[in-house]
Parts: structure tokens; sequence; C-alpha cells
């Protein structure tokens, strides 16, 4: 007997890969990599903050006025939540992709009003930002599943 290599009719094909950028879901990853990394750095960031007024020190008059604890908590607050999405992405959490995209968002603009006190680190931070919402937004893997699913 010789073996066909077109399956019986009625059985299942074997997956197909993914359509899409491996730069896009690599990015996606280490996306998800640097939302926990800079959670991780908002915290101390925020600790510091919170537990002395002199770790950080304004450069110059700045519009956006706040005192340095209530910095520390904003950044603690938002860097524990950051920690939270980045470790969703990195499971592959379908709501982690969205969160990301917003909380990244959410974080540039604090480390824009932040620019005064860190200014090295905070355009850091900007550009890290910047960079998660790109791979967030252009990874189209998890949908093009979601596509051929439903």
């Amino acid at each position: 007997m010789s073996q066909s290599s077109t399956p019986p009719p009625g059985a299942s094909r074997p997956a197909e890969p993914r359509p899409g950028s491996p730069w896009a879901a690599g990015g996606t990853v280490f996306a998800g990599v640097l939302l926990f990394v800079d959670g991780v750095l908002g915290v101390l960031k925020g600790v510091a903050g919170i537990a002395s007024n002199d770790v950080y020190t304004r450069i110059n008059d700045y519009v956006f006025k706040f005192s340095v604890t209530s910095w520390g908590w904003i950044h603690l607050i938002l860097g524990v939540v950051l920690i939270l999405v980045g470790w969703g992405i990195l499971k592959g959490a379908a709501w982690a992709r969205g969160a990301g995209v917003a909380l990244a968002s959410l974080n540039l603009i604090a480390n824009f009003m932040w620019l005064p006190y860190t200014p090295v680190w905070a355009i850091v931070t900007i550009a890290i930002d910047v960079f998660v919402i790109w791979a967030l937004c252009t990874d189209r893997s998890s949908e093009d599943d979601w596509a051929r699913s439903g």
C-alpha cells in the first residue's frame, strides 16, 4: 500500500503558520517585557518620591506643579498597573494589548509632566512608551487567530 500525501476526506488539516510580521510579534513580547520593567521602575520612583521629598528636585518653573509626594503616588500606582498589564501581555491575555496601549499612553503623558524632575529618565521612558504603543498596535497575529476561529 502506498501512502498518499493528501489527507482523507473529513480529516482535519494541520494549522497553517500565522500571517504577520515576526518583527511585530517579537515586538509585542518585548513590549510586554518593557511594560513590566517600566512598571518596576515606576514603583521604585514612586517609593522614592513618597519616602523623601528631597530625592527629586525641580529644575525650573513648570506649568504642572504637583508635590513630589503626589508624583510618588502617581508613579507607584501607575507602576503597579503597568506590571500587571506587562505580565498579561507576556501571558498572551487578550485584554492586555488594549490595556497596554492605554496605559503606555498614560505613562507617556505622566512622564512628560515629570520632565522637570528627571529629564533624562523621563525622555527615556517616553521613548520606551512610544515603542510599546507601536509594537502593540502593529502586531495583528491575535486578530488573525480570532478571524480564523470565528
